[in-house]
């Protein structure tokens, strides 16, 4: 660990494979799928097991003939469990935001063909999400950036639950949440995703929670922590676009929101999955992880029309969101303790701006030499330990 500045610490990265986290569950009001068994859990009147019928309507590694008829692409890997089916055991369903819109048949927006239930939605928009460690500790809530899903903390997860209630959720529209199609009840506006998170973190948490978030969706995070600071113990950023230059989506992601081009490219898989999470660092993803990734991609077009709806959201009100983050965490006023985890091989975020940003804003800096945009997926391990020590030292001085 070497000194950077006053307030920045260096940590080396080294990658450690670990193995997935077993789950315990929840509250009655959500599904569990399969019967999960935790170690970690000690508490049994708080660890229900519960069957679960949300796989009856959600298809891992569907076929093509289970599909909704519009994805380009689809098909099994193979006839046995992939490691999106492993994933999945692993989690549980929340529900948590009202759905709103007519209640019509929702349909694709290139020919106005009916899709299948994934981009339906019923009263409540179902949520995954992944948890580990006991739930009677502080619960920390570990959010993915764009595009993602919870899948990317699955190394961060093990290290967090020695000493937490460590939760890992998929956004509305990514990994295996609802993907509603956009205008039959969600939108992906970056405001509604404000008010979503609100319903979300209500329905997993009554006390205090820590959130750690990633990339773009922190201006979101941000702005739903300047509204409930009462609901908040800690903010951990990771690689947040900081500073003007970062206002706008590398080609990557923003060649999603083009018309009609935006539709077709994100219905390939490799392009919306692979080539998103490795063009912007050193990220190298293991087949096995690719499989995860594409699974959403390859059993409905929903997913691709969601990450078309999400881009287009981004490219309209980022510059907005990124401009009342920096206001909100450089005023005075602005107490809930704050920290930057900064991955230096970014290939999408400068990191000029970074570091002066922090000094100003008071804020401290934790510099990752060896990880990209996507800190959690290159540096998981080392990253879990950076924010259990975060944690453990505002602890001692509070």
């Amino acid at each position: 660990m070497a000194i950077v500045q006053a307030k920045t610490i260096s940590f080396h990265s080294h990658h450690h494979p670990q193995l997935l986290p077993s789950s315990p569950t929840a509250s009655t009001s959500s599904f569990v799928h399969g019967q999960l068994k935790s170690p970690a859990c000690k508490n049994r009147r708080k660890c229900l097991r519960i069957s679960c019928t949300y796989e009856d309507d959600y298809l891992i590694d569907a076929p093509v003939s289970e599909g909704d008829g519009f994805s380009f692409f689809g098909g099994k890997y193979s006839d046995g469990s992939s490691p999106a089916d492993e994933w999945f055991k692993q989690g549980k369903i929340v529900k948590a935001v009202t759905v709103s819109g007519s209640g019509e048949t929702a349909k694709d927006p290139i020919f106005g063909l009916d899709l299948g239930s994934a981009s339906q939605a019923d009263e409540i928009f179902r949520w995954f999400c992944v948890e580990s460690g006991n739930a009677d500790n502080h619960t920390v809530l570990l959010i993915h950036g764009f595009p993602s899903q919870a899948y990317s903390y699955r190394k961060v997860l093990p290290v967090l639950s020695k000493n937490y209630h460590a939760i890992a959720f998929d956004w509305l529209g990514f990994g295996f949440s609802e993907k509603p199609q956009p205008g039959y009840g969600f939108d992906y506006n970056l405001d509604e995703y404000v008010a979503s998170l609100e319903s979300f973190v209500n329905e997993i948490a009554n006390d205090k929670v820590s959130l750690v978030v990633q990339g773009y969706f922190s201006p979101v995070v941000v702005k739903y922590a300047s509204k409930h600071k009462d609901k908040l113990k800690d903010l951990i950023l990771l690689n947040p676009p900081l500073t003007a230059k970062h206002a706008n989506l590398p080609s990557t992601l923003s060649i999603f929101s083009n018309f009609l081009l935006g539709e077709i490219f994100s219905q390939d898989p490799l392009r919306a999955s692979d080539k998103a999470l490795t063009s912007c660092g050193p990220y190298q993803m293991k087949e096995d992880d690719a499989m995860v990734y594409r699974s959403p991609y390859l059993s409905s077009g929903s997913s691709g029309f969601a990450l078309t709806a999400i881009s287009r959201g981004m490219k309209k009100q980022l510059k907005q969101y990124v401009e009342e983050m920096r206001t909100i965490l450089m005023d005075n006023s602005w107490k809930i303790p704050t920290t930057v985890c900064w991955g230096q091989r970014d290939r999408w975020l400068n990191y000029d701006g970074v570091e002066d940003f922090c000094n100003n804003s008071n804020h401290e800096l934790i510099e990752l030499p060896m990880a990209g945009h996507h800190v959690q997926e290159d540096s998981g391990e080392e990253l879990g330990k950076v924010i259990s020590e975060i944690f453990r030292k505002r602890r001692l001085i509070g």
